[in-house]
């Protein structure tokens, strides 16, 4: 059997996110890094005027050329630059912004000319207000690739990886939406993920919906009728999944290093805890799409838009994951042409 080994650095499409909030400020402490110019070929979405105006505000210097040079920044451009945009306020324009350069990111990935994909934080107010009929981002890019399959938003903190069987959604809808399916899919693509991120035998736990873990049924039978057989569907094949547990306990465990990572029910049984563990390096990643896309965990804080105050860690960490995965899409695609 031939082996290919990939030489080049991953090719990354990066985007300000929402111009309105922190994205633009932490877009350009990640590109005067050297070191991460160094690890991907960078190409963003933004104008040489965009680019000299926020460096100028964080008191960096980004260099940059409109083709791929060694040490600097690839400037596509973006359909929307130098737009007029209100700071600090969810407004359509932001919103917009956002979608158009997602767009274009999704099309540079189809066309083979990216491996992965980061964005800056963005407000789902002001992509609803901009036209996304999706209950999120996600359900978006699933929508404008075409793509039917399986997908969950992934939360990483260093060690710990979750993964959720319902996500934006109102409370009151979210049990009807678990099933024995659902909950296997959840931790079937929590175990691809983990595996592929170095964990040979990844430990999976899932949670519970209700109080107790319904106490034998006297607090609902979710667990009896739906969770406790898709952890079972799961073990006949061959991952080590347990559970369900109390989510109110089983954090713990995780944290103390039990399990690689823990299938939660819903939004906030999950956010909650991983913010809680490592708020200033959570990532989430769109999970179970044919392209990587990896954003850091938290909004667009409008409050602090151009007071250099934003706190790069996240951000830093998205860049990281981010390479990584661009780094397993050139491999797949040179093991696709042998």
């Amino acid at each position: 059997m031939t082996t290919t080994t990939v030489t080049t650095r991953p090719r990354l499409a990066l985007t300000l996110g929402d111009p309105s909030g922190v994205g633009p400020e932490l877009a350009m402490k990640l590109l005067a890094s050297e070191e991460n110019r160094e690890q991907a070929e960078i190409y963003l979405l933004a104008s040489q005027a965009e680019v000299d105006f926020y460096s100028a505000e964080v008191g960096v210097e980004i260099p940059t050329s409109t083709e791929p040079e060694p040490g600097k920044v690839t400037l596509v451009g973006s359909r929307l630059a130098d737009q007029p945009v209100e700071r600090g306020v969810a407004s359509v324009a932001g919103g917009s912004r956002v979608l158009q350069d997602l767009l274009d990111c999704l099309e540079l990935f189809k066309q083979g000319k990216v491996d992965s994909i980061m964005f800056l934080p963005l407000n789902k107010s002001a992509l609803h207000d901009a036209g996304m009929h999706e209950e999120d981002e996600l359900r978006w890019f699933a929508k404008e690739l075409g793509y039917d399959g399986v997908t969950s938003e992934l939360n990483f903190v260093p060690g710990l990886t979750t993964s959720r069987v319902t996500s934006h959604c109102a409370i009151k809808e979210v049990a009807e939406r678990i099933s024995a399916r659902s909950v296997l899919d959840a931790i079937r693509l929590l175990h691809e993920v983990v595996n592929a991120n170095g964990v040979e035998k990844p430990r999976l736990a899932v949670c519970a919906l209700n109080p107790h873990a319904g106490e034998s049924g006297q607090f609902g039978r979710e667990e009896i009728d739906h969770i406790a057989p898709g952890v079972r569907l799961a073990q006949a094949e061959g991952i080590d999944a347990s559970g369900p547990f109390p989510s109110d306990t089983v954090f713990i465990a995780a944290r103390d290093g039990e399990y690689d990572g823990v299938v939660t029910m819903y939004h906030d049984q999950g956010q909650i805890a991983m913010k809680l563990m490592g708020f200033d390096q959570g990532v989430t990643v769109q999970g179970g799409l044919p392209v990587p896309i990896a954003t850091p965990a938290h909004g667009t804080a409008y409050g602090i838009v151009g007071q250099n105050k934003a706190h790069l860690g996240p951000s830093q960490r998205a860049f990281g994951i981010a390479v990584a995965l661009g780094r397993r899409t050139q491999e797949n695609r040179a093991l696709a042409v042998l």
